[in-house]
């Protein structure tokens, strides 16, 4: 019995739908599951990646630092914040990649020809990074933020000319509270110097004017006095860092002579510091009777005949 050479059109027909009906819907299934299994291989990965660099010296050296202070809960809670504005970063870079790829490939598998579409998206992101620089530019920006723990939720910074405490920071916008209570939203792309009042360490400064007539001796010495009271006062202990100095004469005005006295502090803590030396300061050089000086206006008041005849001397 012969064998056809050529097998009937109908049996060719039926094989070409059931590839097409069983074949490529599993392909695509499998492609899909491949795309799950990976991003959550990839998400895993993340997870551990971030953790254990976040602790590591080079990236969480502010934290230890903190924790060394006595802010221990202050830096865990600052590693974990970082651990995930970065992880999702991470995540979502990945995620992004593997939809882009995993439909492209199934697009292929459905018969497309996908090679106008990758020229047409490829134009398109081109289209797309022109049109939307600064939006780049915020991401970019945000992003080098979060991983150089430039600053973070809960501290005061000053930037663009705003000081406030930090609420919330994004990939693409930093959200400030000033101490009035206005909330300022600051794109990251457009903040070029930051200064942070939170980092490793603070310092009070407090300068203090007296009259010309006083014994300068005699005011360091009580500076020196009131600074070391204040550095062995047990509700400050753990605030303030190292003793007190009285760095001497810092300026000469032309109604008083100013002393500066220097504390240094755990962050966020100076304000309040100063605020009670300057308190301490003026109690005890009332109690010394050390005078600080200020500003006088004198009023002299001339006769009216007087005043008539220089005005007529002028005019003549």
């Amino acid at each position: 019995m012969s064998i056809p050479s050529n097998p009937p059109l109908l049996s060719v027909s039926w094989a070409k739908l059931g590839e097409w009906v069983i074949g490529i819907p599993l392909r695509i299934v499998g492609l899909i599951v491949l795309a799950f299994v990976l991003r959550w291989i990839l998400h895993r990965v993340i997870d551990k990646v971030v953790v254990r660099a976040v602790d590591s010296p080079g990236l969480a050296g502010r934290a230890h630092k903190a924790a060394d202070a006595g802010d221990a809960i202050a830096a865990s809670s600052r590693r974990s914040q970082r651990a995930k504005a970065i992880g999702s970063l991470l995540k979502s870079v990945v995620t992004g990649v593997l939809v882009a790829i995993f439909a492209t490939m199934i697009l292929d598998q459905l018969g497309i020809n996908i090679a106008p579409i990758i020229a047409s998206a490829g134009i398109v992101g081109l289209a797309l990074g022109f049109g939307a620089q600064s939006l780049v530019r915020d991401y970019l920006s945000g992003m080098f933020m979060i991983i150089e723990d430039q600053y973070g939720v809960g501290d005061s910074i000053e930037v663009n000319n705003i000081s406030g405490t930090v609420e919330a920071v994004t990939l693409r916008i930093t959200r400030l509270r000033a101490l009035d209570g206005t909330v300022w939203y600051i794109p990251n792309g457009e903040i070029l110097t930051v200064g942070n009042h939170s980092q490793n360490w603070a310092r009070a400064v407090i300068d203090v004017g007296v009259s010309y007539n006083e014994d300068l001796s005699k005011v360091q010495r009580v500076l020196r006095e009131v600074s070391h009271d204040l550095w062995v006062d047990d509700e400050f202990k753990g605030q303030i860092i190292e003793e007190p100095e009285v760095t001497g004469v810092e300026a000469l005005a032309a109604e008083s002579i100013t002393l500066r006295v220097l504390i240094k502090t755990l962050p966020l803590k100076q304000w309040a510091i100063a605020r009670e030396m300057r308190q301490r300061i003026k109690a005890r050089l009332d109690h010394e009777g050390i005078e600080m000086p200020f500003p006088q206006r004198i009023i002299w008041h001339r006769d009216d005949k007087v005043a008539a005849a220089a005005e007529q001397q002028a005019n003549a």
